[in-house]
């Protein structure tokens, strides 16, 4: 999909989507219009569109671009086009992806942040177990050494793992789990990992949930485990300066002190023709022995 073709309308996959105002930048540090974000966007999609589909989505968009006001989408707007399907849950129409027609509309939107559900629409049940790292400084040179004492605890209990930047200042460590678990478990394995990891380093870490009480620690997230959360998508575009992209990385790269900030839409291109989808080689992992330990400890 080239920029030139890119004049007011395109066709996908016998969709026809209009497009307004393509030279509109979006991150207009990194000179990225809505042109070029669709670009990107197709992209990107093969990537992102597994951890989207069939989840609720909920989107950030930014209408004038990263330095405008923004809000955050979970009704459906209207009008729909027809191939944007939808699922009601507590009361919200929320957009349910299916392909890459439906990802483009929403980019033609401006909604540069793709939040899905950690459970699919018709389901209770997670989908993946994350744990959220994050700092309590607006810069933290110390991230990816906290990622790599927590891949190391989970290594010890039989757990393989991927982490992923935020596209933020965090990093986000990804399990997929095992059917048959649910949130509370998730919960209680989360809670018994982290204190764990803030009794090992205390000057690291925290479990303390207000900011205002957490000093510079790094804190411990586990309690993002409820229906209606949402995840900052693997892949997903975030609206910041640097138009960073989600971005999954090796455990090598934690240990050389990767920056979270170092993909972006600029050169996410290179990197996934190069390592692929580092999170879908890891199968769904067993987690029933530890909620067994825990039960009877």
């Amino acid at each position: 999909m080239s920029s030139a073709r890119i004049k007011g309308s395109i066709t996908v996959e016998g969709q026809h989507i209009t497009v307004s105002n393509p030279d509109k930048l979006l991150w207009p540090e990194m000179g990225i219009t809505k042109a070029i974000y669709l670009q990107k966007l197709a992209f990107l999609a093969p990537y992102l569109l597994p951890y989207c589909r069939d989840r609720l989505l909920t989107t950030i968009r930014y209408p004038n671009g990263v330095n405008g006001e923004f809000f955050y989408q979970k009704n459906a707007p209207a009008p729909l086009p027809p191939y944007v399907s939808t699922v009601t849950h507590d009361d919200i129409s929320y957009i349910v992806l299916h392909g890459l027609p439906d990802l483009l509309w929403l980019g033609n939107l401006a909604a540069l942040e793709f939040h899905p559900s950690l459970h699919f629409a018709h389901s209770e049940l997670p989908c993946e177990w994350m744990i959220d790292l994050d700092p309590s400084l607006e810069i933290e040179p110390r991230i990816m050494e906290a990622t790599a004492l927590v891949g190391e605890v989970l290594s010890s209990l039989g757990i393989q793992s991927i982490p992923k930047t935020s596209g933020a200042t965090g990093v986000q460590i990804i399990i997929p789990v095992e059917g048959g678990i649910t949130f509370d478990d998730l919960r209680k394995i989360g809670h018994f990992v982290g204190r764990y990891i803030e009794e090992r380093h205390p000057q690291l870490f925290t479990l303390e949930r207000l900011k205002k009480h957490r000093g510079d620690k790094i804190y411990f997230d586990y309690l993002q485990h409820y229906a209606g959360k949402t995840l900052a998508a693997p892949y997903t575009p975030r609206a910041r300066a640097r138009a960073t992209v989600s971005t999954p990385l090796t455990w090598e790269e934690v240990h050389n002190n990767v920056s979270p900030t170092d993909f972006h839409l600029l050169n996410i291109e290179s990197r996934l023709m190069e390592k692929g989808d580092l999170l879908g080689v890891i199968p769904p992992q067993p987690l029933h022995h530890i909620l067994h330990h825990l039960k009877h400890r």
